[in-house]
């Protein structure tokens, strides 16, 4: 047993050093073999950067099934969404359709460009899911570190849906957030830069939105996160609190930034509490 958690442990570990992309190779090798389709590349505009992939679990039937929109991280300067093929598979497997898009990334683009793409990518998802056995009205939108601060914008700040013609509050049923920095103060020269002037940055923290009215969050953290602060999510929930919204809140003992996502796949536990939470908290 010992050698199998040192094993999982380096793997992990594996996915935070230089060698990310040969990482996420390994622990996307047996997606490769299960019996979720992929819809590999499906525009959700004319440019070529708009693109995403879409998850479908077997035996597909006349009943449409809900939906996870899912947004991966890579602190708004990296990332594709061919390195989250895990978390497809994952959530699909649940019987659910995955949607995880790609967006713009940073220096390409600053804050809010990749929000407007994200927006983009959504509203898509709400007009066309049905023509991959969806259902648009049972959409939830999650992601991971960067991935959930966006998705957690189109939550709170209902202008970027309205923006591509769409209602929020029709759109989005639920908010599940992994590591997101929800509330917090750009203190890195390129973060500045992304996401300046300081004028501008509560404009980005998604804490200044919250009225009340956003739909239900489920906010998921690790205690042994170095990247994204405890405070992110402290600060998110106390303001829907005090707004009377819906939130809840899991942390994870022993569970680092990049654990937090990977446990999604085969290197996790098979009881893993992150999926079991999740599943409970759209399922409602």
């Amino acid at each position: 047993m010992k050698k199998i958690i040192h094993i999982l442990s380096l793997f992990c570990a594996f996915l935070a050093t230089a060698c990310t992309q040969m990482g996420l190779g390994v622990v996307n090798l047996p997606t490769h073999f299960n019996d979720i389709t992929v819809s590999k590349d499906i525009a959700f505009g004319p440019e070529p950067w708009q693109k995403m992939d879409i998850y479908t679990p077997p035996g597909g039937g006349e009943k449409r099934l809900p939906v996870i929109v899912f947004y991966y991280g890579g602190r708004w300067e990296s990332g594709s969404k061919d390195d989250y093929r895990f978390v497809g598979s994952a959530l699909a497997s649940k019987n659910y359709i995955v949607v995880i898009p790609d967006y713009r990334k940073y220096p390409q683009v600053k804050f809010p460009a990749f929000v407007q793409d994200a927006a983009r990518s959504l509203a898509w998802v709400d007009t066309h899911i049905g023509e991959y056995g969806g259902d648009h009205r049972a959409i939830h939108v999650s992601g991971h570190s960067a991935g959930a601060h966006i998705a957690s914008l189109l939550t709170v700040d209902p202008r970027y849906l309205k923006a591509e013609g769409k209602d929020r509050s029709k759109v989005i049923r639920d908010f599940v957030g992994l590591a997101g920095p929800y509330d917090f103060v750009p203190d890195e020269k390129d973060l500045q830069d992304m996401f300046g002037p300081p004028s501008q940055y509560s404009q980005m923290q998604a804490t200044t939105f919250i009225d009340g009215r956003q739909p239900p969050m489920l906010l998921l953290w690790g205690d042994r996160d170095q990247y994204v602060g405890k405070i992110n999510m402290d600060h998110m929930t106390a303001a829907i609190g005090k707004k009377g919204g819906r939130v809840e809140t899991h942390i994870y003992p022993g569970i680092d930034h990049i654990r937090l996502i990977a446990n999604l796949s085969w290197i996790g536990p098979a009881d893993n509490p992150v999926l079991s939470d999740w599943m409970s908290f759209i399922g409602k």
